[in-house]
C-alpha cells in the first residue's frame, strides 16, 4: 500500500501546485505586465480602453476557472483514496485520471487565455499607421549559448543518446505493452518540437508590441531554459518508467507520472515565477507609468 500512499501524497502536490501556486504566479505575472506597458502607445492601439478594468475582469474571471479545477481535482483525489485502498485497484484508471486532471488544468486556463486574447484584439485594437509600424531594431546577434549554460545543452544530447541506447537493450528482452523504437521516434519528436520554438524565439519577429528589448531577452532565456529543460525531463521520466517495468514495480507508475506533471509544470511556468521587474523605457520614448 505504500505505493498507492505514496501517489496520493505527489497527488495532493499536484494540485496544489498546478491548482493554486501556479495560477498565483500567472495573476501576478499579468499585473506586473500589465503595469509595464506604455500609457501613450496603449491608448492610442486600444482607445477607450481601461486596462485595470479589462484586467481585473480576466483575472476574476480567470480565479473562477481554476477555482472549479481544484474543486473538481479535491473530488477526484477523495474518489482515488476510497479507490486505492482496495488491493485490486489498477494502476491504468488512476494514470489516466491524473492525467486528464493534468492536461485540463494547463490546458483550460491556457484556451482561455487565447480566447480573451483574440477577442479583446478584434474588438479593441487599432492599426498603426505604415510610419509608427517602423522601428528601429537593437542589431545583437543572439545565440544559443548567451541563455542558456552549454552543459546542460550537452546534458540534454547525451541523454538522448543513452536513452536510445537504453531503448536498444530493453528491445532484446522487452517487457508488455514496451513500444520498442518508437519510443526513440517520440523522443525525437519532442526533441525537434522543443529545438523549432527554441529557434523561433532566437531568430523569429517580436510578437509583443509593448515589450522593450531588455523583456524580449528576458523572455527568451525563460524559453530556451524551459524548452531544454522540458527535453531531459520528459527522456529521464520515461526512463524512470521503463525502469519500474523492468523491475517490477508497476505500482509505482502513478506516483512517478503525478511527479513528472509537478515537475512539467514548474517548467514550464519559470516565466510566471519570475517575471522581468525592472521596466524601461520603449523605442518611442515613453515609460509604463508615463
Amino acid at each position: 500500500m505504500i505505493e498507492a500512499y505514496a501517489f496520493l501524497a505527489a497527488f495532493t502536490v499536484q494540485i496544489l501546485i498546478t491548482s493554486v501556486l501556479l495560477p498565483a504566479w500567472f495573476i501576478r505575472y499579468v499585473r506586473v505586465q500589465t503595469t509595464r506597458f506604455p500609457a501613450e502607445r496603449f491608448a492610442y492601439l486600444y482607445p477607450g480602453v481601461d486596462i485595470s478594468l479589462a484586467r481585473e475582469r480576466f483575472l476574476n474571471r480567470y480565479r473562477a476557472l481554476t477555482a472549479v479545477i481544484a474543486v473538481l481535482a479535491l473530488l477526484l483525489l477523495a474518489w482515488l483514496f476510497v479507490y486505492m485502498r482496495r488491493p485490486d485497484w489498477s494502476v491504468g484508471p488512476v494514470g489516466a485520471l491524473a492525467t486528464v486532471y493534468f492536461l485540463a488544468a494547463q490546458l483550460l486556463p491556457l484556451l482561455f487565455f487565447v480566447w480573451v486574447g483574440v477577442r479583446f484584439e478584434k474588438g479593441h485594437k487599432r492599426e498603426l499607421p505604415e510610419e509608427k509600424r517602423k522601428r528601429t531594431a537593437i542589431l545583437q546577434r543572439r545565440g544559443l549559448f548567451d541563455f542558456i549554460s552549454p552543459f546542460v545543452v550537452l546534458l540534454a544530447v547525451l541523454i538522448y543518446f543513452l536513452f536510445a541506447a537504453f531503448v536498444i537493450y530493453i528491445q532484446q528482452h522487452p517487457f508488455r505493452g514496451f513500444k520498442g523504437y518508437v519510443n526513440i521516434g517520440i523522443i525525437t519528436l519532442v526533441y525537434a518540437l522543443n529545438a523549432f520554438v527554441v529557434y523561433m524565439m532566437l531568430y523569429g519577429k517580436k510578437m509583443n508590441p509593448f515589450e522593450t528589448h531588455a523583456g524580449r531577452l528576458h523572455t527568451i532565456g525563460l524559453t530556451v531554459k524551459s524548452s531544454v529543460y522540458s527535453c531531459i525531463v520528459v527522456v529521464v521520466y520515461l526512463s524512470l518508467n521503463f525502469s519500474l517495468r523492468l523491475l517490477d514495480l508497476k505500482r509505482w507508475e502513478p506516483f512517478s507520472l503525478s511527479i513528472f506533471f509537478v515537475i512539467c509544470a514548474l517548467v514550464a511556468s519559470m516565466g510566471f515565477a519570475a517575471p522581468l521587474r525592472r521596466p524601461e523605457k520603449d523605442e518611442f520614448g515613453s515609460s509604463p507609468g508615463s
